[in-house]
């Protein structure tokens, strides 16, 4: 996490416990879009993560006075906000009727057993925005498509920057299990992405 948002975000929750003027109206409008992005990204549906999001802010201002360390008040927040998706989900429309397997979005596997990547050259591909743009949309939904027990982590470490103890607080499961799962999500999305490149890598190729 940078330290600028770190220290922000320390301010915010010390602002919101001291009751200073103006300190839930900033604390709603830096919070509520980082958690409607998790929701969504978990929930896997607009309307489910608006309300889990609505229902998230309203449990972490009548539990405010639980927060025994400020300076962890993300971890806490994205915790409600996990909480709020499980039971969501539970009751969704919107909820997958079959979890995939994280399998299907590994490479298979080499002629010595092992699972092996062979990424793309990235530093060929040309400085195009557009193109950094659609990378940007590939890896969203490389993150949409992995199986449940993977997506949090992923979002937790690398979309929101906790820790690794802080990412094991909010999925309430031990250190060890986030970097195991995180690993092979990433490698997940990683050949994902690494599939798109080599796509565009060959049409350019085409081209010439």
């Amino acid at each position: 996490m940078a330290a600028t948002d770190a220290t922000l975000e320390l301010t915010l929750a010390r602002d919101l416990m001291d009751g200073k003027p103006e300190a839930f109206d900033r604390f709603v409008s830096y919070f509520r879009p980082r958690i409607f992005h998790y929701a969504q990204m978990i929930c896997g549906s607009r309307e489910d993560a608006e309300e889990v999001t609505q229902d998230a802010l309203m449990k972490v201002f009548s539990n405010f006075d639980q927060l025994r360390e400020p300076e962890r008040v993300k971890a806490w927040v994205l915790r409600i906000a996990r909480n709020g998706c499980l039971m969501k989900r539970r009751k969704s429309v919107f909820a997958p009727t079959q979890e995939l397997s994280l399998d299907e979005f590994l490479p298979n596997a080499g002629q010595d057993g092992g699972r092996r990547l062979e990424i793309a050259d990235w530093s060929a591909l040309p400085d195009d925005q557009v193109l950094r743009g659609e990378l940007r949309g590939i890896v969203r939904q490389a993150i949409e498509e992995l199986p449940e027990i993977y997506r949090p982590v992923i979002l937790l470490r690398d979309v929101e920057e906790l820790s690794t103890q802080e990412a094991a607080e909010v999925l309430d499961v031990k250190q060890e299990v986030i970097k195991t799962r995180l690993h092979r999500a990433r490698l997940a999305v990683r050949q994902r992405l690494d599939e798109y490149l080599r796509t565009v890598q060959a049409a350019g190729t085409k081209e010439r």
